[in-house]
């Protein structure tokens, strides 16, 4: 049995073979209308989540399987203080795999010590997330055809931004990528990020407070929005909330084909504006989201031959 807890569980073959699968969905939906009949996917969500959430229900209605659990922590067993442990080995009962979200890093990893069936993170903190993650891969391989030689810009919240952690992990792993860091000092990348992954990988990177200055260079550009929820006062996060907003104008110089990302929701980092530029693909993103968590189901359910 194996369990997808950060997108480095998997090799590189796994990860082509997963996006193979998913664009084989999405051209032939019908083949795959039943593959999951009589199974059950448990989302345990710890912390709300709408697109994550939906699109994994989604991703088991449409192979046929069904759904159940819950969407928030007070509606489950924790408010009367059980362990994640427990939760996962008694959902394991009644479910054939488990997506979790958590706001503690590394919650779904003890999860996955108890379960006895697959347990996908489904974002733990501020750490991984690596279905996101995977649609971002699905989304570049969709617009670029490739991994290899592209620069990324990764602009916003930095240091607590899982999503752009679990990308900069993968994207790492390809030749000739280079990253474009835009925050502010104070939501740049965690150190580990750099000594860990960026610098025993020989990416090239570069830091930035500026995105005007290095929108020229940029393949793909890979907004975030500066969640509240990270923050530990209101006021800190009044005071960084506006730091970078992508407008039109800020596009003229941009290449042609730049392709802008967005893992959403968004607040105002995007303008409104920009949604009808041919380059922004972050609701192609999200259904993207949809045939990827489509493709990992099968998959995963597959090694643990419980498909």
């Amino acid at each position: 049995m194996r369990h997808l807890l950060d997108t480095t569980d998997l090799t590189l073959k796994e990860i082509d073979d997963l996006i193979s699968l998913a664009e084989d969905i999405i051209e032939n939906p019908d083949k795959y209308a039943e593959v999951c009949k009589r199974k059950k996917l448990a989302t345990l969500f710890f912390e709300p989540s709408t697109r994550t959430r939906l699109s994994f229900e989604a991703a088991m209605m449409e192979l046929g399987g069904n759904v159940l659990g819950f969407s928030e922590a007070a509606s489950s067993s924790a408010s009367k203080g059980e362990s994640v442990e427990d939760t996962a080995r008694m959902v394991s009962c009644y479910a054939d795999i488990i997506a979790m979200r958590h706001p503690l890093e590394g919650a779904p990893r003890v999860a996955a010590d108890k379960a006895l069936v697959p347990i996908i993170n489904a974002g733990d903190g501020g750490h991984a997330h690596p279905t996101q993650t995977l649609t971002d891969l699905l989304t570049i391989y969709r617009e670029k055809g490739t991994f290899n030689n592209l620069t990324i810009g990764l602009c916003g919240d930095l240091k607590f931004g899982r999503t752009v952690h679990s990308l900069i992990k993968a994207m790492s792993r390809y030749k000739n990528v280079k990253f474009i860091l835009i925050s502010l000092k104070e939501l740049s990348v965690p150190e580990y990020i750099k000594t860990d992954v960026l610098e025993p990988s020989g990416c090239e990177y570069m830091e930035v407070e500026q995105m005007e200055d290095v929108m020229p260079q940029l393949d793909i550009l890979y907004m975030t929005r500066i969640q509240r929820e990270r923050f530990f006062s209101e006021e800190e996060y009044l005071k960084h909330k506006d730091a970078f907003i992508l407008d039109t104008n800020k596009l003229q110089s941009a290449k042609a084909s730049l392709t802008i990302m967005h893992p959403l929701p968004r607040v105002n980092e995007i303008s409104t504006a920009v949604d009808d530029d041919p380059r922004a693909k972050y609701f192609e993103q999200a259904l993207n989201g949809k045939y990827i968590r489509m493709a990992l189901i099968i998959t995963l359910l597959k090694w643990g031959e419980l498909l």
